[in-house]
């Protein structure tokens, strides 16, 4: 599984980016960045991890760090996964 191309996947569908989700990568910006990414969206797109994935997750384990870029986010569901 590629987990990165699935976390796109899911902030494309959670933000409604249309067309402009195929051009992120790992190292695009979030927070800050992408002003669909309100803490409603980050919220949703959890949720979407959680589903997509499996995995439960934690208030306390997410930070702004988290969610700094597609890379980063994509590595935390990896650590999940590996949990």
């Amino acid at each position: 599984m590629d987990t990165t191309a699935e976390v796109k996947s899911i902030l494309g569908e959670v933000l409604q980016l249309g067309a402009r989700a195929e051009s992120l990568t790992a190292d695009t910006a979030l927070l800050g960045s992408l002003p669909e990414l309100d803490s409603m969206a980050v919220a949703t797109v959890i949720a979407g991890i959680e589903e997509r994935f499996g995995v439960f997750v934690e208030d306390d384990e997410l930070s702004a760090e988290t969610f700094a870029t597609v890379g980063s986010l994509a590595a935390f569901v990896e650590q999940k996964l590996a949990q």
